[in-house]
Formats: structure tokens, C-alpha cells, sequence
């Protein structure tokens, strides 16, 4: 069991780190009687060295989620060697398929002494920065035969369930196309929008184009083969648990 005074410990270490890390990030403390939250998060903890041995041999018993509003999240664990500080690890993201996770290096944690704002530079400069390249690659992964967007262009692709999607670039595009009733998947950063009104989503279709191009941003419209357009409308797994991951094709 937990006391108080090493839960509150923790969760004190997590505020702070979160203060000191770039960009804004919030704490959120995993208390032990939360047993079936902390089953769920170990078993997204993307590492498959130090923070994976650590919890096969000691089940998660509390934890804190440090997140990020894009939906990135760094998950702190007490450490069980002796010494003082935490481990830190990046969490993976949900539902997103095993083959975006194929030849992604693990973003693997690290070792925190017992100050966090020592360690907050630490995590900056070397687990987030392993941490953001693997989660773009698997988001990029994810895409399938969505074809990336880029800065000055928005590429929109058909879906075969009737629905239109892309992933753009630039947070202004994003606006443009939520207000226009596309949803976004926080985890994968795709935004679709509906085909079950065809015609609203002709009408969505045409008022992104102009929209866009006052901020300088192009539109295009892909057709994947075999999927025709309506005639309406105009031209985002979880790991393995820590304690019994074992080699698999997915590299995560």
C-alpha cells in the first residue's frame, strides 16, 4: 500500500515537472484505488527498456499523466531501485492500428533524480524529443491512404464509407474545417467529415475552398481508385501489458 505522504509526493513532483516542461502540459494523479485506470495505462507505457522491466517486476500501484493538449502524455511511476526520483515514460496513443507501430523505435524512458526541475530539462531535451518523432510517425502511419497535407495545402481524400478526410497542417486550416462540421480524432489528428448527408457535405465541400484561400492555403481533392465521388458533391492498440510483452511484429 501507498501512504499518503508518497502519494502526495508524486503528485507534488508531477505539477512541477509539468510547470517546467515546453508548451503547456497538466498532472493528473492515478491514485491505487483507481485499479482498472492504472491496468489501462500500464498497458499503453510505450517503453520496452528501463519503465518495462520496472513494472513487470512491480505492478503499477500509483501513477501521474502528464498531457499535452495535442494529445501526447508522459506517464511518471515510482522507482523501486533504492533511490530516490521516478521513472518516466511516454504513453502510447489509443486506437490507433499495430501496423502504424511497425518499425517505430520506442521512445523508451528514463530516470529521474529527485528534482524536477533538473529533470525537466532532461525529459525535454531527450525523451520528448524521441517522444514527438515517434509519435508523428505513427500518426503518419496511421494516415493509411490519407495523403499528408502540407502548409499551404489542405488534401482532402475520399473514404470508402462516403466520408471525406485529411490531416492538415497548419491549426487555421483545422478551425476552418471544424467550422465547417468536420470532427477531428484527437489521437490520430485526422478530421473526416460526414457523407451520411451528401448534400450537406457538398455544401461543407464548397465553403472550405474560399475559406482556405483567404488564409493562402490551397485545397485538393483526392479520388482513391475504385471509389467514386457522390454525385452531389463537387470535384486514427493498445501495447502488450508491460509485464508480458513479448516479441511481436509490431515494434513498439
Amino acid at each position: 500500500m501507498h501512504d499518503h505522504d508518497t502519494s502526495e509526493r508524486l503528485a507534488s513532483y508531477a505539477d512541477v515537472l509539468a510547470g517546467e516542461l515546453p508548451d503547456t502540459w497538466t498532472s493528473t494523479h492515478v491514485p491505487p484505488e483507481a485499479k482498472d485506470d492504472l491496468a489501462e495505462l500500464a498497458d499503453r507505457v510505450w517503453d520496452l527498456d528501463l519503465v518495462a522491466a520496472s513494472l513487470a517486476e512491480h505492478p503499477l500501484q500509483q501513477a501521474a499523466v502528464l498531457s499535452r493538449p495535442d494529445g501526447a502524455q508522459l506517464v511518471l511511476v515510482d522507482r523501486h531501485d533504492g533511490r530516490d526520483g521516478f521513472l518516466i515514460a511516454a504513453v502510447a496513443p489509443r486506437a490507433l492500428p499495430d501496423e502504424a507501430y511497425r518499425a517505430v523505435p520506442e521512445p523508451n524512458g528514463v530516470a529521474l533524480a529527485d528534482d524536477p526541475f533538473l529533470s525537466a530539462e532532461q525529459v525535454a531535451c531527450d525523451l520528448l524529443a524521441r517522444y514527438d518523432r515517434a509519435l508523428a510517425q505513427v500518426r503518419h502511419n496511421a494516415l493509411g491512404g490519407i495523403q499528408p497535407s502540407q502548409p499551404d495545402r489542405v488534401v482532402l481524400t475520399w473514404q470508402p464509407d462516403g466520408s471525406v478526410a485529411t490531416a492538415p497542417v497548419d491549426d487555421r486550416a483545422g478551425a476552418v474545417l471544424v467550422a465547417n462540421g468536420f470532427i477531428q480524432d484527437p489521437q490520430s489528428g485526422i478530421y473526416r467529415l460526414s457523407g451520411d448527408d451528401t448534400r450537406a457535405q457538398a455544401h461543407a465541400l464548397r465553403e472550405i475552398g474560399p475559406q482556405l484561400d483567404t488564409l493562402g492555403i490551397g485545397t485538393a481533392l483526392q479520388h482513391p481508385a475504385a471509389r467514386t465521388a457522390p454525385t452531389a458533391a463537387p470535384a486514427s492498440m493498445p501495447p502488450s501489458p508491460a509485464g508480458s510483452r513479448a516479441p511481436a511484429t509490431r515494434a513498439r
